[in-house]
């Protein structure tokens, strides 16, 4: 069967009008932050510079991609239509009349529809695991700077000790299959996904301990809240059936979380101990505060600046680093469409046929430098702060 090609200048015109919807969505949100930007706190102050601007450009970019993929996408990302294999930019597909943009793969699957899908798995999996990271690293971080001693000894030494493995070879230890079949990563989510619940309560429970109407509601609504999203990502027990994660991701899940979080401990020990010699905790602690008011109320806070850079780093180095599993076939389904598999499937034949790598590529290397330069911007606002 004979397929037909369209214009390179005609496919530009198409891919553009394809994310239509991000557009759209990319104005209304830019437009209201420039409009309001002297009341958003931080946020508003990144589009104070060039870099700010573009490094939050790109990064709602890819968020909007991952919003209306299914709407983006002329295909499934996991169909195949055996005519198209292999076929260039701007193949027509002789059934439906709609075109590969961006060609097929060797599986005749269409690049476009997969390079789209798989921000998904990225803008899930990276901050979800992040923002996990964070909570794992500031609860035993906060403690270990202000209390010292042997609590920060024991802790510090952990930490010391996680961080004593290269990264890759500890990810290739704790997402191959041998270890995925066992209750290991389940047995460190269960530890891991109790630190947010652990967090929020006790932060609730040192501000509004005097005042329990607001008290109770906060409580129940963290352990609420909390509990059903233990149970769905834990023990897959969710009884609404909206929180799931699968097997593969989990474990990849876990992973990260266990790799960053000595990092981010590391980071929020050596704040807290600069902060807490300054003149309003020491304020705090004449007032009679209780240490974790002090901790998480008066230290926190003034330590917000570079925890919010490191988190976007963090998510950049995380979203690298699923792209080098993919790329070696670890932790994610083989017919996933995220970016890192699909750069490993295209790498195979990249001598015939490059176009395959390209999409992925890209949207790899413009994500993580939209996450890279709004790290600059917020490190260049917190040094004003």
């Amino acid at each position: 069967m004979q397929v037909q090609y369209i214009s390179a200048f005609t496919v530009i015109l198409e891919v553009l009008s394809r994310f239509w919807p991000v557009w759209i969505a990319l104005i209304i949100v830019m437009g209201a932050s420039f409009a309001y930007k002297k009341k958003l706190a931080l946020y508003g102050q990144l589009f104070d510079s060039g870099v700010g601007i573009v490094g939050v450009g790109i990064c709602l970019f890819w968020l909007f991609t991952a919003i209306f993929a299914s709407t983006i996408s002329p295909f499934d990302p996991l169909a195949q239509v055996p005519v198209m294999k292999d076929m260039l930019p701007g193949a027509i597909e002789p059934q439906s009349g709609l075109v590969y943009l961006f060609g097929g793969d060797k599986l005749a699957r269409d690049v476009f529809s997969r390079m789209v899908y798989g921000s998904q798995i990225v803008l899930i999996i990276a901050p979800a695991a992040t923002g996990f990271a964070l909570m794992v690293g500031i609860t035993l971080g906060l403690p270990a700077g202000y209390y010292g001693g042997k609590i920060d000894t024991v802790l510090s030494f952990l930490a010391n000790l996680v961080l004593a493995f290269p990264v890759i070879l500890l990810f290739y230890l704790l997402v191959t299959p041998g270890i995925m079949d066992t209750p290991i990563p389940y047995a460190m989510a269960g530890v891991f996904f109790l630190f947010p619940i652990i967090f929020f309560s006790v932060l609730f429970w040192t501000r509004y301990k005097n005042r329990p109407d607001r008290l109770y509601i906060l409580l129940g609504l963290t352990l609420i809240i909390g509990g059903w999203i233990y149970l769905g990502l834990v023990f897959d027990k969710d009884p609404l059936h909206i929180v799931h994660i699968d097997p593969n991701q989990l474990n990849i899940f876990v992973a990260v979380v266990f790799a960053s979080s000595p990092g981010v401990f590391r980071i929020v020990r050596g704040l807290v101990m600069d902060i807490k010699t300054r003149d309003y905790v020491a304020a705090a602690q004449t007032r009679g505060e209780s240490p974790w008011y002090i901790m998480l109320w008066e230290i926190l806070p003034n330590a917000r600046g570079p925890l919010i850079v490191d988190a976007c780093l963090r998510i950049g180095y995380t979203t690298i680093l699923l792209g080098t599993l993919g790329y070696f076939g670890l932790g994610l389904a083989p017919e996933s469409p995220d970016w890192g598999t699909a750069i490993k499937d295209a790498s195979r034949l990249l001598r015939s046929f490059i176009h395959p790598a390209l999409p992925p590529t890209i949207a790899l290397m413009s994500f993580v430098l939209g996450l890279n330069l709004l790290a600059d911007s917020l490190r260049e606002q917190s040094m004003k702060d």
